[in-house]
């Protein structure tokens, strides 16, 4: 008896030992939106080519600039820009040591202007004022709303043999084409060294030499020219059409003789090769039978390589120079996450190095290669440090057709307590879809990933066919199959959540921006009795009228779209498009849609989501439409996605249950209107009206 006792009284201390021991299924607190979407508190470290100074961005009074601050004392740094507007969000070191070189826009428009700060005076000028275009009648070019179309600057070269100088393309000469320039960053002098009426664009060296040129081939290749020492061009290589997004130039060695490439022709996935430009030898350095090559490590002088990166699952570096072997291996003791070495000095002694994760904020260090130490800098969201994150799994998805999709999982922490990707009942799902579509997901922290698993969801983000870095058979299985294939791997991988226990069926929601805003107006018109709702941020809906009002200097890759969207200039291809647009099906949306806009978009213009909304309208089909008068491509300002997040937050508690937040003060500040349907969203109205 006693003995039975003594058995009953280990299994129940056992018991409650391991339930003790148990992860808590306990709900966690919201996290603000403000915490997730805000402006980091500090990000993009960068060091000075000397190594004197440091620099990130950060924000004044809630607008990202430019901070500066000794190497060795971080505390020190002082904002040297002063943008009171969007925020900047390029920028790097002149080889001077004492200048900062940025790009801003204009409310979202993407004509990039190039402005110069020196860091002792903080005085800023703007190198590219020009305003307007010169249409061939002399009057100005305009943009559909009558404005004068601006032209659009972009970074061509910056080389350590010319502390002075960048190599700069713009258009204000003819909006199609980008003329290169040599620009004088200190006296603002701008001088014309190429002329540009038909080409995509040039691969300069470190002489600012122009060595290739490159346009696009009839059937959607690239032809890659060479200057002839004529004043003339002559053909150098041919890239086919179904190489060309996984083939490109990427720089030079030392000498300027040798070429190096990623490559795809001859292959699968994209090596990296290198071309001996006085014999012709071609070599394959480096490549994955899983992934193309992605990035590369290049000393910053001898320009030598000396690893490179793939990206399956995650990102893996290998080392191709012993020189470095021993920097990487310390480097991966320091933290754990995914490493990327942002930033090195001229003398390669110091390097500016993040860490990645999926569950907290990225970190970023200072390291000393010559005391093989590395230091702490910051995080760049203080606020997210001891939260309790959810964790992202890598998950391979099988297309029906047999497809390896390359898919990330997210969920709520406390419905996932052994964190096995795998929840204890299946949850409502948020499909997540990323843009491009030649983009892809990646592992990493995803802000929207952690807020809709912290609301309560399950969230998918899948690299359907058409996604970059698998190879290029996995691109080209996405030439015109938009709206086709492309929509069924993002419905099979529904299926795999629903099938795993993961997703309830009638409680999926697709949401994304761009091609992923595309996608959702696609399932709620191709294939509406999959999803519960949708949310569509800048997704076009007519891909005729797309690709009618791709911007001027888009133009010359007509080819790229045509070959892999659907040609506008044939009968055929204008019925492929018309097939493959949610406008056209517009009658069959049935579920709750929710349609953010920014009014200045370049590429999707606001009149992609005014004739969707207007065609739903007309026939008394709800839908909740958001514009933002100062917005583009996407939200760049904090206020305008604390807002749109807030709607959105909303309107997927109402429809697939979720928590919510309150909108609370995150309209202030906002230039959010809702032209339709704000009656469909609780709260909505209240809200818009104390921001008034």
């Amino acid at each position: 008896m006693r003995k039975q006792i003594f058995l009953v009284l280990i299994i129940f201390f056992g018991l409650a030992f391991i339930m003790s021991c148990k992860p808590s299924s306990k709900e966690e607190p919201l996290i603000p939106r403000d915490v997730l979407f805000g402006n980091p508190d500090k990000a993009s470290l960068q060091i000075s080519p000397d190594g004197q100074y440091i620099s990130f961005l950060a924000p004044v009074n809630n607008v990202l600039n430019v901070w500066v601050a000794p190497a060795a004392e971080p505390e020190k740094a002082e904002p040297v820009t002063k943008d009171v507007n969007r925020g900047i969000r390029i920028y790097f070191w002149a080889y001077t040591n004492q200048d900062i070189v940025y790009l801003q826009d204009l409310a979202g428009d993407e004509n990039w202007q190039v402005h110069v700060v020196n860091i002792a005076t903080k005085e800023d000028r703007n190198l590219t004022p020009f305003e307007e275009i010169p249409g061939p009648d002399g009057k100005p070019v305009t943009l559909p709303n009558g404005k004068p179309l601006r032209p659009r600057a972009q970074i061509q070269a910056v080389s350590y043999k010319f502390p002075d100088e960048i190599l700069i393309g713009l258009n204000n000469r003819n909006p199609q084409f980008h003329d290169l320039y040599r620009l004088n960053i200190l006296t603002g002098d701008l001088k014309l060294i190429q002329q540009n009426d038909g080409f995509l664009g040039f691969q300069t060296d470190d002489d600012y030499h122009i060595r290739f040129a490159a346009q696009m081939t009839p059937d959607g290749g690239l032809a890659v020219l060479q200057p002839d020492g004529k004043g003339g061009w002559q053909p150098f290589d041919t890239i086919p059409m179904e190489d060309v997004m996984t083939t490109s130039l990427i720089t030079f060695d030392k000498t300027g003789n040798v070429l190096y490439m990623i490559d795809s022709r001859g292959r699968d996935t994209a090596a990296l090769t290198s071309v001996d430009l006085k014999t012709g030898e071609k070599k394959v350095i480096f490549e994955s039978p899983k992934a193309d090559v992605q990035r590369i490590m290049m000393h910053p002088v001898e320009k030598s390589i000396e690893a490179v990166a793939v990206e399956y699952l995650r990102t893996e570096w290998t080392v191709l120079d012993e020189s470095i072997k021993g920097d990487l291996e310390y480097l991966k003791t320091v933290c754990n996450g995914d490493l990327n070495v942002t930033d090195r000095t001229l003398d390669d002694k110091y390097w500016a190095v993040a860490y990645v994760v999926d569950d907290g904020p990225v970190r970023y260090y200072l390291y000393d290669r010559t005391a093989q130490q590395a230091r702490f800098v910051f995080t760049n969201r203080k606020d997210l440090e001891g939260l309790k994150m959810s964790k992202m799994h890598p998950v391979l998805i099988k297309s029906r057709d047999g497809l390896n999709l390359v898919s990330y999982l997210t969920l709520p922490s406390w419905k996932d307590p052994d964190n096995d990707g795998r929840p204890d009942k299946p949850l409502p799902m948020v499909l997540y879809v990323h843009g491009g579509p030649w983009a892809r997901d990646s592992w990493g922290l995803n802000p929207t990933h952690q807020w809709l698993a912290n609301r309560g969801y399950a969230v998918l983000s899948v690299n359907f066919r058409g996604s970059t870095g698998f190879g290029k058979a996995f691109i080209n299985a996405g030439n015109l199959e938009w709206a086709a294939k492309m929509h069924d791997d993002l419905i099979d991988a529904v299926n795999w959540a629903v099938d795993a226990g993961i997703a309830d069926k009638n409680k999926v929601a697709i949401m994304g921006g761009s091609y992923g805003g595309y996608a959702t107006l696609v399932g709620m018109t191709f294939t509406p009795e999959v999803f519960a709702c949708g949310v569509d941020i800048v997704g076009p809906s007519n891909l005729l009228t797309l690709l009618k009002s791709i911007p001027p200097y888009w133009k010359p890759q007509l080819e790229l779209f045509a070959t892999r969207v659907g040609d506008p200039r044939t009968e055929e291809g204008k019925k492929l498009l018309e097939e493959r647009s949610p406008l056209t099906y517009v009658d069959r949306i049935s579920k709750p849609l929710l349609i953010g806009q920014g009014a200045n978009d370049p590429r999707v213009k606001q009149a992609e989501s005014d004739q969707i909304v207007k065609a739903m309208q007309e026939r008394n089909i709800p839908v909740t439409y958001v514009l933002y008068s100062d917005e583009g491509h996407g939200f760049a300002r904090p206020e305008n996605r604390l807002s749109f997040y807030a709607v959105s937050e909303l309107f997927l508690a109402k429809h697939l249950g979720g928590r919510a937040e309150d909108i609370g003060d995150d309209f202030q500040g906002s230039t959010i209107q809702v032209p339709q349907g704000m009656e469909q969203i609780p709260g909505l109205s209240e809200a818009l009206g104390k921001k008034q």
